[in-house]
């Protein structure tokens, strides 16, 4: 059985995870709490939540844990030349915030690589919406020929960036909104993307496997160090990333 979190309950040490082989390997605690404070002290242990429409808040520790290094992007041949077109046509740029509503309901129309629905239900659109309006989650946005057709959100805290979901409407708006992000945590000081599960997507950009452990240790190094204070995106960023500056 998990633990049944009360509004006053601490989260339980994360080694109580149920392990490789269960049900549902990762999965740490239950309730019905989902609020921007119940959050904040989750994501600063490496918990998040995931759960679908009719379950109750499910908090979720896995091990490994798929984390993109910054410093490991790989920048395909392919990705580079979409960039480069992207960049040369007028009226297209990479906004941080500027629609943050739209791209997380977009968010919530792209089911995980293979899994069906979505877990970014009503609620956790609002919980995260009022976080945005903290400052501690952001929007990554391509916009090309005047229009929004793809991007990414996720919490910032410290030094760290948690990745929580992506949409694309044109080919590879994701992954020039993706690339955009490791341009600008590079700049900033921040070694690590938090991308939460294994998939072969992530595996193809530079995401791999972390221990719990390391993961955890990671963490505790960045997580109390200042966040970014200025969060837009300058075309110069470009060349933190090889061949695009």
């Amino acid at each position: 059985m998990i633990p049944w979190l009360e509004p006053d309950s601490p989260f339980p040490d994360t080694s109580l995870a149920l392990g490789p082989g269960s049900e549902a390997p990762g999965l740490l605690a239950a309730g019905n709490e989902l609020t921007v404070e119940r959050l904040d002290a989750a994501y600063r242990r490496g918990i998040f939540p995931w759960f679908s429409p009719g379950q109750p808040v499910l908090w979720w520790t896995t091990d490994p844990r798929m984390v993109l290094p910054t410093a490991e992007f790989k920048l395909s041949r392919s990705l580079r030349k979409t960039i480069r077109r992207f960049r040369h046509t007028p009226d297209s740029a990479i906004r941080v915030d500027g629609a943050f509503d739209r791209v997380i309901r977009a968010c919530a129309g792209t089911p995980r690589e293979g899994q069906d629905g979505t877990w970014i239900v009503p609620a956790v659109q609002q919980v995260y919406a009022r976080w945005h309006r903290m400052g501690r989650v952001h929007s990554f946005e391509t916009w090309w020929d005047g229009e929004l057709v793809g991007g990414l959100y996720g919490v910032s805290i410290g030094r760290m960036f948690f990745g929580e979901s992506m949409f694309a409407w044109r080919t590879d708006a994701s992954k020039i909104a993706l690339a955009a992000l490791v341009c600008f945590c590079r700049a900033n000081g921040i070694a690590l993307i938090d991308c939460q599960q294994q998939t072969q997507h992530l595996a193809s950009l530079g995401a791999r496997p972390l221990l719990r452990g390391e993961f955890e240790a990671h963490l505790r190094g960045v997580i109390d160090e200042p966040a970014p204070r200025i969060w837009a995106y300058d075309d110069s960023l470009w060349s933190e990333l090889d061949g695009l500056a």
